[in-house]
């Protein structure tokens, strides 16, 4: 199958669902608001250095996230929260970052219990107050109330049989936490189990033991069903997200679409008519057909009744797991096993420091393009530093619904919907970034304050979260981080040292 036969393919299976789904008499004429159609899409662990639009050195074709830059803003200084996956999702779901709940690092697995807590506000609960349609497609990540068999208990080391009654009803899933209808994965697509979700119940049983692979089409052993096909699961997302796109446009009400992608996330595995388009192997080609995926996703939206009023956040959860190497090491492109590239072949963070799951720069400087057609100029750019928890209170302001948010909701999130019009707009708080191992960073202006003594994810020295002497940088004279500044600036050291303090334990809150 082509490129083009997938697409035809995709979108007749995603006709057919919505003409079994769509209320006969549903146009244009009872659309009852102009607030805006929101599609919010999350690539997993896609680098800054990955998309063209930021990297004009990269080989990897990404023509639709071009376009999708082309057509709206792209912020060169946006940061997820995290550098790994649960707790960017968290935030930005939340508008809350995620030290604040009972995850202080790390990721939840497959069978984790849920995160959200059941009274906290999302983004879908919000705009469901506000007449939104809501949906999500995609790598949830956030933990279920899965249905265990009596005497079950949970255990993330199961690879076996976990104890799961898979025709049970899953208690505490997306569409618990503000969503209408869901479909996707738990987790992580190399976590088990291995069969999707559909609203509250799983699509199908397992019947097969997935074995363990290694890098880089990396799994954990655990049960799968057999229409699981993990290089199928790209394609069987963007056709539910297609379907969902056409059958909510045909209703009055406006609505929300939130994307989470599995890629390119480990497995590492692109679809077989991806294999060989980049030349930079297994991950270039998954890149390549994540920039497919959305490409199609916003072809839907392009077709639908209220395009030029829809607005798209495309951005990634963290940064790539892909490594710098040196030119004396063997990379990706001659061993599809080697968990990164020589700088000459690809750098898929670009020039910052580090990998994901580190505070360095790699590890949460991301991607972020927005497009809204009847409110936003083509082509733009915006250098103020935001995060991910500011994408709820600008989906609140966007969608006029700002004046009705809680004091105890989204109190991390700040909107970026000044940034639209104006490029001198800036964020009136300072942006924390957090690492896999809970190591904190204070980004304030062009200083960056890391408050412990290494990367605390994955790259050398890892060091230990507050432990001295912290590091500083100013990144505009150094982004690549590679001169400490913090001996030569002892009161900036302590001013910022104080303002994550106030943010972290006195206030709770960043936004006032």
């Amino acid at each position: 199958m082509n490129l083009a036969q997938a697409a035809v393919a995709i979108a007749i299976f995603g006709l057919t669902q919505i003409q079994a789904a769509t209320p006969a008499g549903v146009g244009d004429s009872q659309r009852v608001s102009t607030r805006p159609n929101i599609v919010v899409i999350l690539a997993d662990d896609m680098g800054y250095g990955d998309v063209q639009a930021l990297n004009s050195s990269s080989k990897i074709p990404t023509p639709n996230l071009n376009q999708l830059a082309k057509s709206g803003l792209s912020f060169t200084d946006a940061h997820s929260p995290s550098a790994v996956c649960t707790p960017t999702r968290y935030g930005l779901l939340t508008g809350r970052y995620c030290w604040r709940s009972r995850l202080k690092k790390g990721v939840l697995g497959g069978y984790s219990e849920p995160l959200l807590e059941p009274s906290q506000a999302t983004i879908p609960s919000m705009l469901k107050k506000h007449g939104y349609q809501t949906s999500c497609v995609g790598k949830w990540h956030l933990g279920m109330k899965l249905p265990y068999k009596p005497d079950a208990k949970a255990d993330e080391s199961w690879a076996g049989d976990p104890g799961i009654h898979f025709e049970g009803t899953i208690t505490d899933s997306p569409i618990h936490h503000g969503f209408d209808r869901y479909f996707g994965v738990c987790a992580s697509l190399d976590m088990p189990p291995y069969v999707y979700i559909r609203n509250d119940r799983f699509a199908s049983v397992p019947t097969l033991q997935q074995p363990a692979v290694k890098f880089p089409h990396f799994v954990r052993e655990g049960p799968r069903s057999a229409d699981f096909v993990i290089e199928d699961c790209l394609d069987k997302l963007t056709g539910e997200a297609i379907a969902e796109i056409r059958r909510m446009d045909q209703q009055a009400e406006p609505w929300f679409l939130y994307m989470p992608l599995t890629g390119p996330h480990k497995p590492t595995q692109p679809h077989q008519r991806f294999r060989g388009k980049t030349g930079l192997n297994e991950y270039g080609d998954f890149v390549h057909q994540v920039d497919w995926t959305v490409g199609q996703v916003l072809n839907a939206v392009k077709q639908g009744k209220h395009s030029d009023n829809t607005l798209v956040i495309f951005t990634s959860d963290n940064g790539s797991y892909m490594r710098k190497l040196s030119d004396d090491q063997t990379g990706h492109v001659e061993d599809p096993q080697v968990q990164g590239y020589l700088q000459q072949d690809h750098q898929a963070n670009l020039h910052w420091r580090g990998t994901k799951a580190d505070v360095w720069e790699a590890g949460h400087r991301v991607p972020f393009f927005v497009s809204w057609p009847s409110q936003i100029e083509a082509a733009g750019s915006r250098s103020s530093t935001i995060t991910h928890t500011d994408i709820y209170a600008t989906l609140a302001d966007a969608a006029s619904a700002s004046e009705s948010l809680s004091p105890n909701e989204a109190e991390d999130s700040l909107s970026i919907v000044p940034m639209f019009s104006d490029a001198g707009a800036t964020r009136s708080v300072p942006v924390i970034n957090h690492s896999a191992s809970g190591m904190f960073a204070l980004r304030s202006g062009p200083w960056k304050l890391v408050a412990g003594n290494g990367s605390g994810g994955r790259e050398q020295p890892r060091g230990k979260p507050f432990e001295k002497p912290f590091q500083l940088f100013h990144l505009e004279d150094d982004p690549s981080e590679v001169r400490d500044v913090a001996s030569q600036h002892a009161d900036v050291v302590e001013d910022l040292t104080k303002q994550l303090e106030s943010l972290m334990k006195n206030s709770g809150r960043s936004r006032k």
